[in-house]
């Protein structure tokens, strides 16, 4: 018999903006590529999120507010109303299931290919994704993307603000500003994507221009308790070295402060950091912190649930998981009653669509005809 954990502010109710929340637990951005070529979702996507509906909020997978703002083949948008009215269908099956949603809005950047918007990408400056990139016909190189013009950051700007009342719209919570992992928004923040004279190149308070004002133009069009924004602090993802880290995060989150969004979401948060101190001190609203589980590796056998509860003790409110969200649908209560955990099965299947590696990893309640329940053994066949 699996034994019960002690009690744990993990499976408390906590408050988000106008929206309460039945756990502590949120189901990361993931993308899995399961949109069609047009960007709009499709009916697997509503089984797979209403699937997760049991954690305390789902911020749904990245989402592009325009389309130069693609990154790879299949990821789904929110600027046209066809792509609204299969979020909606997303949402109405996740509120009928208990959930609650926000929607990511990230904007690629550099980390784009003509292969797969049909655009040329658009970027602070003209440098280059160092890698190649992921596009329907293999690898490709990646292309020199063109430097933004005032009129484009004026325009993008306006994509985002639109893009948000969109996902209101669709019937989502708020929207999540994706200012991490090496897209747009990062770019202008990192001294090596960010080459730029003007007035959003050059110094801390320039390079941090570009990012306070997309935020405030979401808030602007939705309200701030309908907003949060994602940062991910010394991250080198898509080639990002921003440079100066323990300059460029506390002057941004002031910004964002006076700008009232209802979280700021960090990233691979450590609560020894003495950075994730200073920004917790400093960030007057909700905190979701994802710990850093390692990437590729297996989950740990607590699902991160020690984790979890180290960052609540260092003052987050919320915390955020993926890739136990990926695997296991009813990570909540796993986490709840310390039952064994699905792990990801095949990586590849994380982007390749369809139902395996997406849709079909089974629940506790699926349990063997003899009473074992799956991840006791029946679950070590999908490790």
């Amino acid at each position: 018999m699996t034994k019960t954990p002690a009690t744990s502010r993990l499976f408390e109710p906590a408050r988000l903006g106008p929206v309460d929340l039945p756990n502590r637990l949120v189901m990361a951005p993931l993308t899995r590529n399961r949109a069609g070529a047009d960007g709009v979702p499709q009916p697997i996507m509503a089984t797979y999120y209403a699937q997760r509906a049991s954690a305390g909020l789902i911020i749904a997978e990245a989402t592009t507010p325009n389309a130069v703002g693609q990154t790879y083949p299949d990821i789904p948008a929110i600027h046209d109303p066809a792509q609204v009215a299969g979020w909606r269908r997303v949402t109405d099956a996740v509120r009928a299931a208990g959930g609650r949603m926000y929607l990511q809005l990230q904007h690629g950047g550099r980390v784009g290919h003509p292969d797969n918007s049909g655009l040329t990408p658009v970027a602070p400056s003209p440098v280059p994704l160092p890698e190649t990139i992921h596009t329907r016909d293999g690898r490709r190189p990646s292309v020199v993307p063109r430097e933004m013009t005032a009129d484009d950051i004026r325009s993008t700007v306006a994509d985002f603000a639109t893009a948000a009342r969109n996902a209101v719209d669709a019937g989502f919570e708020g929207v999540e500003v994706h200012a991490a992992n090496g897209h747009l928004l990062h770019q202008f923040l990192a001294r090596n994507t960010n080459r730029r004279t003007d007035a959003y190149g050059g110094t801390v308070a320039n390079r941090i221009r570009f990012v306070t004002e997309v935020v405030r133009a979401v808030a602007d069009a939705i309200g701030p308790e309908r907003v949060g924004v994602r940062i991910s602090p010394g991250v080198t993802v898509n080639g990002i070295e921003e440079g100066d880290t323990r300059d460029i995060y506390p002057a941004l989150v002031d910004a964002l402060a006076d700008l009232g969004p209802a979280y700021l979401h960090l990233v691979f948060a450590d609560p020894d950091d003495p950075l994730y101190q200073e920004i917790r001190a400093a960030w007057p609203g909700t905190l979701i912190a994802n710990p850093n589980l390692g990437w590729g590796g297996p989950l740990p056998a607590d699902g991160g649930r020690e984790a979890g509860e180290r960052l609540l003790a260092a003052g987050a409110d919320l915390i955020a998981f993926g890739r136990g969200f990926m695997a296991n649908p009813d990570l909540v209560e796993r986490l709840r009653i310390g039952a064994p955990l699905n792990q990801v099965r095949d990586q590849y299947a994380m982007y390749t669509g369809g139902e395996t590696g997406y849709t079909d990893y089974p629940t506790l309640a699926d349990s063997r005809p003899d009473g074992e329940a799956p991840g006791a053994a029946g679950l070590r066949d999908a490790a």
